[in-house]
């Protein structure tokens, strides 16, 4: 395990990790409290970070998936849940993956208490009737052909859009680049804000329209990545793939220590890898974006990462790369 120290004034404080009061703290927005919430808290001893890791594209050129809209009450933070609308469950939903050309075919149910929808990013299609709003109990089907690569989100576009982005209807679309290189480790890190209602409750629609985040987080928990660090060996290469879900702000993704020399952004190399005296310090996406950094790492050690907009790593976008021999 990393130490958090390594993000000097960003990491967890005490024996119990926590870092701030306790106490409960108004709601800035003025729509219930946060009590408690902390984006640097420790969880307990066994927490387990959700899998980063991203699976190679399958070799099916048509791929057929069952989305299920429903309410799902998860931690978001160490001692803080709310109650998400999610695809299967989590938030961010699946990551699915292709090839340019591939067909997906997408069942939408609807098993939660509201109206829900689908927008793959994608697909390039007339909305009318694939990107419906459905009530609870109805499905529908949504098929697309993926024509274009890059990093492509997907959201629930039912009214308020923000809200539904917010309380957990988004995920990634992973359409690989046809000269995409082999690499040791791939991950996916999809970011978003928090807006946080009661404990156990939904978003703070007060708290979205002031754009006011109580977070900013990877893959749906804030931090999780400094307590449960992502591992790799000197000498692997790795890619990670990254989409600014929002719902309004975007990513600055920089490894502190390390240096990209291969970043792509909505569907164009902007370095390929071929220059050795090239590099890049930081992946700037904006919300609905997406793409990818690689690098390498030539010693072992704990190599913090973090969207460098500041506030935001401290709000809970940071993790940890491990790094032994």
């Amino acid at each position: 395990m990393a130490d958090p120290e390594v993000m000097e004034g960003m990491g967890p404080k005490g024996h119990d990790g926590h870092h701030g009061s306790d106490a409960a703290e108004p709601d800035a927005a003025g729509s219930g409290k946060a009590a408690a919430f902390d984006p640097m808290r420790a969880p307990g001893k066994e927490f387990v970070a959700s899998d980063a890791r991203l699976p190679a594209a399958p070799e099916t050129r048509v791929h057929e998936y069952t989305l299920t809209a429903e309410d799902t009450e998860r931690e978001i933070g160490a001692g803080y849940s709310q109650t998400l609308w999610t695809y299967n469950g989590t938030a961010p939903g699946p990551t699915l993956r292709g090839k340019v050309g591939d067909e997906f075919k997408i069942t939408l149910r609807n098993k939660g208490t509201t109206g829900h929808s689908i927008d793959f990013h994608a697909g390039a299609l007339a909305p009318d009737r694939p990107m419906r709003t459905i009530d609870p109990g109805e499905e529908l089907t949504y098929t697309f052909t993926a024509t274009r690569a890059g990093a492509w989100l997907y959201h629930c576009s039912t009214m308020p859009m923000s809200l539904h982005i917010a309380n957990g209807m988004f995920g990634a679309v992973i359409i690989d680049p046809p000269d995409l290189a082999p690499v040791d480790h791939e991950f996916i890190m999809v970011q978003n804000e928090l807006y946080l209602g009661e404990q156990g409750g939904t978003a703070s629609q007060a708290k979205i329209d002031a754009e006011a985040p109580d977070a900013v987080v990877f893959n749906g928990y804030a931090s999780q990545y400094a307590f449960d660090p992502l591992q790799m060996k000197v000498g692997a290469r790795a890619r990670f793939w990254v989409v600014a879900a929002g719902p309004n702000r975007g990513s600055a993704f920089h490894v502190i220590g390390g240096q990209f020399d291969t970043t792509y952004l909505e569907g164009r190399y902007l370095l390929d890898g071929s220059d050795p005296h090239a590099g890049s310090q930081t992946l700037d996406i904006g919300v609905a974006q997406g793409g990818f950094a690689e690098l390498e790492f030539s010693e072992a050690g704990n190599y913090p990462f973090v969207s460098h907009s500041m506030v935001d790593a401290e709000r809970g976008a940071r993790g940890i790369i491990e790094v032994t021999r």
